[in-house]
């Protein structure tokens, strides 16, 4: 009970910090977006949240208006649906700033598995359902091994073995070396998980 109580007190205090100090970053995007017409600055969809239960998920738009939003997620700035400020945006995460809002409302924390589609929930087994016993979150272990070049049961599995480690500890570090990542240091995970453990599932 302490590690949720601390968790969700952390999630407030640096989502609201970080939003604060991130105004001018998310101003500047929000034009950029809108005066090359690319349609509405910010992206919602519908996603599952702890134990499925649905949210509204944001992201700064990256994929063109035209496009369906539920197809494959682009995995190289080649994707003839990135708009070309969406690139960019892709290439630095930049996208993801929008759901710092979705960790101060509560249905997302800082750390936790990568928020997926309510209609997937059906496709899992019992093993992979254990994902759902926490809030989705920002970033997670799946995310700091391999993100976007890692098959779903990959990332399930990553989610599912969080679960089962999750302290406040832990958040931290998936924290330090997502921000390592971030900032180009893409080998900062690999002294703390042997290669079989990154590659689980293998690419598609």
């Amino acid at each position: 009970m302490a590690y949720k109580f601390f968790k969700r007190l952390f999630d407030i205090c640096v989502s609201l910090k970080l939003i604060i100090l991130l105004l001018p970053v998310y101003l500047i995007i929000i034009i950029m977006i809108r005066l090359n017409r690319d349609g509405k600055a910010i992206f919602k969809q519908t996603r599952a949240g702890k134990n499925g239960k649905p949210f509204t998920f944001y992201k700064f738009r990256t994929m063109k208006p035209n496009v369906n939003p539920f197809g494959a997620s682009p995995k190289s700035g080649d994707d003839p649906r990135l708009t070309k400020i969406g690139i960019f945006l892709r290439k630095t995460s930049l996208d993801e700033l929008p759901q710092l809002f979705n960790v101060l409302k509560g249905n997302m924390s800082l750390v936790g598995p990568r928020p997926l589609y309510v209609e997937q929930i059906a496709e899992w087994n019992d093993e992979q359902k254990k994902r759902l016993l926490v809030k989705p979150g920002l970033t997670g272990l799946a995310q700091i091994n391999g993100r976007g070049e890692l098959t779903i049961e990959a990332k399930l599995a990553f989610d599912v073995e969080y679960v089962k480690k999750a302290s406040f500890l832990f958040d931290l570090k998936i924290i330090f070396m997502t921000i390592g990542l971030v900032l180009g240091s893409a080998n900062i995970y690999e002294k703390n998980y042997s290669r079989n453990e990154k590659t689980r599932g293998q690419k598609d």
